[in-house]
């Protein structure tokens, strides 16, 4: 038993070692490095609360790149979970062939989030992409998607809305789980399909909605390949997310202290929204087998 023990420590090892030394051990660094004025080259300068003060007073790009990480991760959560829910119910019925359109409806989310995606859908969006090109077949006129602020950010959207598969294989799921009695019972009853979908289907599966909805929150702040590949934050800062924001302060002006309070301002945000999520979920998300509340 004892020899079986160590064996399994063993397997777990290399999985322990990797979230030590690759995800607590920076997060502790990162909090320290918050506090100081570190520039790679030359020791870190502890400076106190400093950095904190900076960009709570006299950043404005930090306004900025706030102000657009809030305004995507408004428009580009509910946009995803609210189609990936739309995917899962259509591809939910007994059709001929529906496993091969549930596999290609997953594959942009294992592509979607690559570089060459992120380059591919700059030239899908350019002055004379594909997109003008369509709109020009029409006989409209080309949209500056990626040259004009009122529409950069929408480009960044569709890029997250359109890698919807991961959702929506949760979503489908908790669909197949929804007893086929209730159905029966509410046709029986005189329910439509939509009366059915509001009041028995929604309600079952708001713990997975309440699921889908948090972990697209917590990738819509981290959002960085789009922003950076395709618009480059442009343009006037219109695409300019906090995460491209710590990027350019780490790794391009070498400013690691303040980067790290600029992420640990995210973190702290997120880990907020997570929590007052949690909390509304009293409120509309139903568990089987709970007391009404």
């Amino acid at each position: 038993m004892y020899e079986n023990r160590k064996l399994g420590f063993l397997f777990v090892l290399p999985f322990v070692l990797g979230v030590l030394l690759f995800k607590l051990f920076p997060f502790a660094m990162s909090f320290a490095l918050s506090f100081t004025q570190y520039d790679v080259m030359d020791p870190p300068v502890f400076v106190g609360l400093q950095n904190y003060r900076e960009l709570a007073a006299a950043d404005p790009l930090f306004r900025k790149s706030l102000g657009v990480t809030l305004l995507f991760a408004l428009l580009a959560v509910p946009l995803r979970v609210g189609f990936a829910l739309v995917v899962a119910h259509v591809l939910n019925f007994k059709l001929r062939g529906i496993n091969f359109f549930r596999a290609a409806f997953y594959l942009p989310s294992i592509l979607g989030g690559s570089i060459a995606v992120a380059v591919l859908w700059r030239f899908v969006f350019a002055r004379h992409g594909l997109v003008n090109g369509v709109l020009q077949a029409f006989g409209l006129e080309p949209v500056p998607w990626l040259a004009d602020e009122h529409y950069s950010l929408w480009t960044i959207v569709l890029l997250f809305m359109w890698q919807f598969g991961s959702a929506m294989v949760i979503f489908l799921a908790a669909l197949q789980n929804v007893p086929a009695t209730l159905y029966e019972a509410a046709e029986i009853d005189g329910a439509g399909r939509w009366r059915q979908l509001w009041s028995i289907t929604v309600p079952l599966i708001t713990p997975v909605i309440f699921f889908n909805l948090i972990m697209q929150m917590v990738h819509a702040f981290q959002e960085f390949n789009a922003p950076y590949m395709v618009t480059e934050g442009g343009p006037l800062s219109s695409t300019y997310v906090l995460a491209l924001y710590i990027y350019d302060q780490c790794f391009r002006y070498f400013n690691l202290g303040y980067g790290s309070a600029l992420s640990w301002v995210l973190f702290v945000l997120v880990a907020g929204l997570a929590a007052l999520s949690f909390w509304s979920q009293r409120y509309w998300v139903f568990y089987a087998g709970e007391k009404d509340r």
